[in-house]
């Protein structure tokens, strides 16, 4: 018989309980609480996929963010003990031959931490070689967009970004050079303060301003190291932000090469890969300058000793990228106006401010002349080889070599010291080397390109040697050709070609005078920049090349059976 069933008070089944709830890592949740506030998954998803192409000289803009990061670093170690101040003190320091000078405060908290700081004089030395290789990186990264045609449709303001960063670099620079308050960078600043005097009829004006009086005055310092440490610190991280979202808008420019068009981006993701390689770049360009700074010895201010109006230092030079407009100043004939009770001294004002001037207002409009003077209206995400850009390298090598000549006349009584050379004879020289040299190094530069361009032609017309030398039955040498392969073929062929542009007739087919239309100079520039270019093959030229080279080979191989036979 079967047992009566029992009623139970309550069951797991129907009493209420608390879901089981999965305990995240604490990390995992703080992400969560951030995702769902700010959208970061979103952003990052985008952000951490996307692709950059790799390439070696890509590294140099790394090289000059990296080299402003540690500057960032350095900088704040540095600002902790220097005193902006140009009251003058007794030193009572631990350099012994200093000791009992009168000296400003500023040259005193420099000695400071460079004698007395644990770890000082290191980090002093960091920052001064971290900021030439800034400015050295950026310049040379600059050179590699020119030369490739980065700067080209859509990233104009992305050039004119990177002109800002160029001008902003070297006044950091200027500034934190200035102040140590030695007798080097003291020269420097005199002569900062004659380019400011020899601005037509507002110099004097400007210098007051500038100086808080006359020359020296007690506040340059305090005003440099405000310029230094604030102004534009934070003008450079506002540029850089822009440049570096401008790359990530536009996508990164990559050379040309198989699969690469201008609709796509060939390359590693940001992360893993891309993070992986910058991180570990970060730290080589990091230890290279802590070595640099261990090893190398840079601005010893203690051996100039403290800044003195009425003293020069014998044989100073400013840093290298400052040394152009020095040289330009040092070449240049005394030339001057007296006007009724004003001096206009154009020895000076136009080598040194209208050079830089010239300089950068070149550079900023250098993208829409070419754009001008080519007709090019359309995006580019494919770089140039300079080779198959002859006039602009051309252009870029001249500016160049212009540049390096007014640097070396910057040192003309170094290089007549040390050679035993006559200083006015260098001067002279240096006058005539910088218009000659310019127009020997296009002229030299533009020839090379357009042979490159031919070598180019022929090798995918007809391959490359096979490095074979065969003897004929007559007794003479010949060397057979290798088809290059496909890709390269393509990377050889991949770019663009424009038409110089021509004068276009001022009146329709009806008479009605057209608007706009090519001048005759901008057809005469168009034919000077474009005309001499070497065309490239076409695919017809391509195709029967390729037929003509199997026939070549199938009759060598019938040639070489005859033979053994």
């Amino acid at each position: 018989m079967a047992k009566p069933t029992s009623v139970a008070d309550s069951s797991p089944d129907v009493e209420a309980s608390e879901a089981p709830v999965e305990r995240p890592m604490p990390a995992a949740g703080a992400l969560r609480w951030a995702d769902e506030r700010l959208g970061l998954g979103k952003i990052g998803k985008a952000g951490l996929r996307k692709v950059f192409p790799d390439h070696w000289s890509f590294l140099l803009g790394e090289i000059a963010l990296y080299s402003f990061i540690i500057l960032l670093i350095t900088g704040v170690f540095l600002t902790i003990w220097f005193k902006p101040s140009m009251a003058e003190i007794e030193y009572d320091g631990s350099y012994q031959l200093l000791k009992g000078m009168p000296v400003s405060e500023a040259f005193a908290s420099t000695l400071h931490i460079s004698f007395d700081v644990r770890g000082g004089l290191l980090v002093r030395q960091i920052h001064h070689w971290a900021a030439l290789l800034f400015v050295a990186a950026a310049f040379v990264h600059m050179l590699r967009v020119f030369f490739t045609g980065a700067f080209r449709k859509p990233r104009e303001v992305n050039w004119l970004i990177g002109v800002g960063l160029m001008s902003m670099s070297l006044i950091a620079g200027f500034a934190g050079y200035s102040l140590p308050d030695d007798l080097l960078s003291g020269t420097g600043l005199r002569f900062v303060d004659g380019l400011i005097r020899s601005i037509p009829i507002i110099g004097t004006w400007a210098e007051f301003f500038v100086f808080a009086g006359e020359y020296p005055g007690d506040l340059v310092i305090p005003r440099l190291y405000m310029v230094h440490i604030l102004l534009v610190p934070g003008l450079l991280l506002g540029l850089v932000s822009a440049h570096l979202a401008l790359i990530v808008y536009h996508k990164h420019t990559q050379y040309p090469g198989p699969g690469r068009t201008e609709n796509n981006v060939v390359g590693y993701p940001l992360f893993p890969v891309y993070m992986a390689k910058a991180g570990g770049f970060f730290f080589i360009v990091f230890g290279f300058l802590v070595l640099m700074g261990g090893l190398f010895q840079i601005n010893p201010v203690w051996t100039y000793g403290p800044y003195d109006p009425a003293k020069v230092t014998a044989g100073s030079q400013p840093d290298w990228y400052m040394g152009w407009v020095e040289g330009a100043i040092r070449i240049v004939p005394n030339w001057e106006w007296h006007l009724g009770p004003t001096t206009w001294s154009w020895a000076i004002f136009l080598p040194g401010v209208g050079l830089m001037g010239v300089l950068f207002g070149l550079l900023a409009a250098w993208p829409f002349v070419e754009a001008w003077i080519t007709g090019d209206k359309r995006e580019h995400h494919i770089l140039d080889r300079p080779r198959n850009a002859p006039t602009r390298t051309a252009l870029g090598v001249a500016g160049m070599t212009c540049y390096a000549m007014f640097w070396i006349a910057g040192g003309n009584d170094i290089l007549a010291t040390r050679f035993h050379l006559n200083l006015n004879a260098i001067t002279v020289f240096m006058r005539v080397a910088v218009f000659v040299a310019p127009v020997i190094a296009f002229l030299v530069t533009r020839r090379l390109c357009l042979s490159l361009q031919r070598s180019d032609r022929e090798r995918a017309l007809h391959g490359s040697e096979d490095g074979v030398i065969v003897r004929s039955r007559e007794g003479g040498y010949s060397e057979d050709h290798v088809a290059l392969p496909v890709d390269e073929q393509f990377t050889l062929t991949q770019h663009l070609q424009h038409e110089p542009l021509e004068v276009e007739s001022g009146t329709d087919a009806r008479g009605v005078r057209r608007k706009g239309g090519n001048s005759k100079l901008r057809a005469r520039l168009s034919a000077w920049y474009l005309g001499r270019d070497i065309r490239k093959p076409s695919a017809a030229e391509l195709a029967d090349a390729a037929h003509h080279g199997t026939h070549e080979l199938g009759s060598s191989d019938d040639d070489e059976t005859a033979q053994l036979h």
